[in-house]
């Protein structure tokens, strides 16, 4: 399959807000504040109005998967939580249902990883995964992170749990 990568921006709201309603359920409760501002058309192009101005700031660098074919966004993964002064980020990924476990992901992780990690000279990328997200902990793995630890009570759910989270670093 043939996909290309794409800063995120309030021209792509609409194929972005597709993606999140179609995989909302799946998303509510680790990519909560994506969805929970992404609930209409309205509310999803308002917040990548917002989000054009984090990436100008180089506060956030959210990218969308686009398969090329149909022009149509498969998936996320986004650089949050960035400390310059390391320099490090967080990242996070998902991939649509309907194209999940064909190494999609995986490939264009580690493109996406190598390109930023030489465009912003990152020393240290981290992941936080709930330790039932299986297939996030596999990516992780296979992406050449490492498990460092867990992280006690260090996120709340949509339903309002406190949840550990594993801690996976990749040191550049």
């Amino acid at each position: 399959m043939n996909t290309t990568i794409s800063l995120l921006s309030s021209k792509k709201a609409e194929l972005f807000f597709e993606l999140i309603k179609n995989n909302k359920h799946r998303l509510e409760d680790f990519f909560a504040g994506t969805v929970k501002r992404t609930n209409t058309l309205s509310d999803t192009i308002q917040y990548c109005l917002e989000v054009d101005e984090r990436i100008s700031f180089q506060q956030y660098l959210p990218y969308l998967i686009i398969d090329e074919v149909n022009n149509k966004v498969i998936g996320f993964i986004d650089f949050k939580n960035i400390d310059w002064s390391i320099p490090k980020a967080e990242l996070g990924a998902f991939i649509d249902l309907n194209y999940e476990g064909k190494g999609i992901v995986t490939k264009t992780f580690n493109n996406l990883l190598e390109e930023v990690i030489k465009k912003h000279q990152f020393k240290k990328l981290f992941c936080r995964i709930s330790k039932d997200n299986t297939r996030s902990i596999r990516l992780a793995l296979r992406c050449g992170f490492k498990q460092e630890g867990i992280i006690r009570s260090d996120y709340r759910t949509t339903k309002g749990e406190l949840i550990d989270l594993n801690y996976y670093g990749k040191v550049i």
